[in-house]
């Protein structure tokens, strides 16, 4: 096949109709022959030259154009397409490093084999075109709902037809036992799009919590308009869920307007999701009081939220409690999720039992350490008196207003609680020092005896090994995976180490190690120190 006037302008007009069918812009195309050619006529003119082709937009004539590049003498390689400064000199004035010399080269005549390699470019850069069209088109639609035709189903996963090209809707994200039959509509909620070598791969769900949000978005306008905002939802996709939602005008109920003329809104969204149950639930910043009616339809008599641990009791009636818990444990699980709180439920009977199981063992500590009888002890733990540091240390006016006690007997009370947390920092001592542990973490100021013997027995036996832990390592957490709260143990966590003292004293190790510089650390502070006020100004300004 030789480029003559005969089929120069069949070249655009091929262009143009494969533009056209792929969706993609002609100059690409166009491009790709450009390309395709030039390796023909590499393959003709030999390897190693520098041909060019450039097709003319309006008339499909297409230029062939060698061209050759000045370089230093130390650089010249290729004698096809390079030449030195002094070779440039019978073709151009004044030639410089760097300078290219062009010159046209007759058209090649391109055999079977030629031809097909052509063919095969022009495919490969169209199918890259195609493919970077469809990643543009939906990267910016992540987040969104999409109408679909269902093409086929393999291995439970089901490939959907969007329009621009193909998605897939993984079993687990489907709901329930959902099955789909070939040219089935289906709406789902675009969870992911990802550039691939094998092209972008478009990753649909309707099991995310996204996905019911969207649909609310589009069955009530004060959603899609701001004046109700979904504050947080929680799914057991196919069967019941939880969202909660809040209003910024208060003339508009949020769960009503969620609901909708006798339900009608909130069915729609039931009926997308194969009857899936839904609690709306009004959203409140105290979470307690949040969690109250994430319980619902369960009563609660008393909440004790722990904020440090992320972690609140509930106490409810003992009729309530299965109410409360839900199949299977569903109703807490949903409100768990909602809250972002791990919830631990009781009856009123078992945390009445609970609280006196406390109050006897506190009795019995002082008891057994302070030598008091049954009914002195239990005054103290009466008073708030939890452990025997309190009564050591505490102001002696406030052991003074326990009945029967003077200032003698509460001398002597301290000065026995004393004598005990003495001998038990010693016994600590002595047993972290029979498990290794250096003087340099004996030393180091910030960690009580039995803070040292544990972390002894959790093989930080250095100040070093102390300045390599992590904060969460020493104080505990909680990890969230899959919406389900994994509690993380620390090794000072019975000692109740919040995080925050756990970071000071780690970076604290690490000054003293030289590890960290007390002045960047101290520039660091300021610099959060000034973002927080910053911060504040702003919300005062709002």
């Amino acid at each position: 096949m030789a480029i003559t006037s005969a089929n120069q302008l069949e070249l655009l007009q091929t262009a143009e109709a494969v533009a056209r069918e792929k969706m993609i812009d002609p100059n690409l195309v166009v491009e790709a022959m450009e390309e395709s050619l030039a390796r023909a006529a590499k393959s003709r003119y030999g390897a190693e030259m520098d041909i060019r082709v450039a097709i003319d937009r309006k008339t499909g004539r297409a230029t062939f154009t060698r061209v050759r590049t000045v370089v230093s003498d130390d650089e010249f390689e290729n004698y096809q397409a390079e030449f030195t400064v002094e070779q440039a000199k019978q073709y151009m004035a004044n030639p410089e490093v760097g300078q290219e010399f062009s010159e046209e080269v007759p058209p090649v005549e391109m055999g079977r084999i030629a031809a097909q390699s052509a063919k095969q470019v022009i495919l490969q850069k169209v199918r890259e075109a195609e493919r970077d069209r469809q990643y543009e088109e939906f990267k910016d639609r992540a987040g969104t709902i999409i109408n679909g035709l269902v093409k086929r189903e393999e291995y439970g996963n089901v490939i959907v037809d969007v329009g621009a090209g193909e998605a897939i809707l993984r079993r687990n994200e489907k709901i329930g036992r959902e099955s789909y039959r070939p040219n089935d509509r289906i709406r789902v909620y675009i969870k992911d799009v990802r550039r691939e070598q094998r092209g972008p791969q478009i990753f649909l769900s309707r099991t995310a919590p996204e996905f019911m949000a969207e649909l609310f978005k589009m069955e009530v306008p004060e959603i899609y308009d701001g004046i109700i905002e979904i504050k947080a939802v929680a799914r057991d996709p196919g069967s019941r869920a939880k969202i909660a939602v809040i209003s910024y005008d208060n003339s508009i109920d949020p769960v009503g307007a969620c609901v909708g003329m006798r339900g009608s809104r909130v069915q729609a969204v039931v009926n997308e999701l194969q009857g899936e149950k839904i609690d709306i639930i009004p959203w409140n910043e105290d979470q307690p009081t949040f969690l109250v009616n994430a319980l619902q339809p369960a009563e609660v008599s008393k909440v004790v939220l722990d904020e440090e641990a992320g972690k609140i009791e509930v106490v409810v009636p003992e009729e309530q409690l299965s109410l409360a818990i839900g199949r299977r444990g569903q109703n807490v699980r949903l409100a768990s999720q909602l809250t972002g709180l791990a919830i631990d439920i009781m009856t009123e009977e078992q945390e009445s039992q609970r609280r006196q199981a406390e109050f006897e063992l506190r009795t019995k500590l002082f008891m057994d350490n302070l030598d008091l009888d049954e009914f002195f002890a239990q005054l103290l733990v009466s008073e708030g008196f939890s452990n025997l540091e309190e009564v050591a240390y505490v102001e002696v006016d406030e052991l003074l207003v326990i009945d029967g006690v003077d200032e003698d007997t509460a001398s002597e009370l301290q000065a026995r609680a004393r004598d005990v947390i003495e001998a038990q920092n010693k016994a600590a001592i002595d047993a972290a020092r029979a498990l290794g542990v250096d003087d340099t973490l004996i030393e180091f100021d910030g960690l009580t005896p039995q803070m040292i013997e544990a972390l002894a027995k959790d093989d930080v036996k250095t100040l070093e090994d102390f300045a390599t832990c992590a904060d969460w390592e020493l104080a505990g957490g909680w990890t969230t995976v899959n919406g389900e709260r994994t509690k993380d143990d620390g090794t000072l966590e019975p000692f109740d180490l919040s995080l925050e003292d756990a970071q000071k004293l780690i970076m604290t190790a690490r000054v003293l190690l030289g590890w960290v510089d007390p002045a960047e650390l101290e520039a660091d502070e300021v610099e959060e120190d000034l973002d927080a006020d910053i911060d504040t100004d702003e919300e005062a300004e709002a």
